[in-house]
């Protein structure tokens, strides 16, 4: 188990950050699970369902966050599903992305979300393949 450093405490704050992103930001910009307009603009994604499958992935970020390093392959997990969204968010702004003026003007907050999710998602993915790289390179051979 590594030492708990300066580097330790930022990654375990990064996972709690990554959290906090995922449940407080899918809660506050679905309107509790309300925001039907968010919902129809990529249902695909973004259903009740899938906005509950978001903020599970918070909840796991905040589980392995004094963790992490005990299980580097979740870590790489992560990754993988933040540049899933990531790819989705990029494919939606390809095909969709003309529509966020008209979109801000029905709905500034749905619009926001639509405007950033993606490059949060894409910097939190950049973060969790940091962490899963030292933790492989810091690993104690059992």
């Amino acid at each position: 188990m590594p030492r708990f450093d300066t580097a330790h405490s930022w990654a375990a704050k990064g996972f709690l950050l990554a959290g906090a992103v995922n449940v407080v930001g899918v809660t506050f910009f679905s309107k509790f699970f309300t925001n039907s307009f968010l919902s129809s603009l990529d249902p695909g994604v973004f259903s009740r369902p899938g906005l509950a499958a978001i903020v599970l992935w918070g909840l796991a970020y905040w589980s392995v966050a004094r963790a992490y390093h005990a299980v580097p392959y979740l870590v790489v997990v992560f990754f993988v599903e933040k540049m899933l969204y990531t790819f989705t968010w990029l494919t939606w702004l390809a095909r969709n992305g003309g529509t966020l003026s008209s979109i801000f003007a029905e709905s500034p907050l749905t619009a926001a979300f639509y405007l950033v999710y993606g490059a949060i998602d894409f910097a939190f993915g950049v973060f969790f393949l940091w962490v899963a790289v030292k933790s492989f390179r810091t690993r104690e051979t059992i």
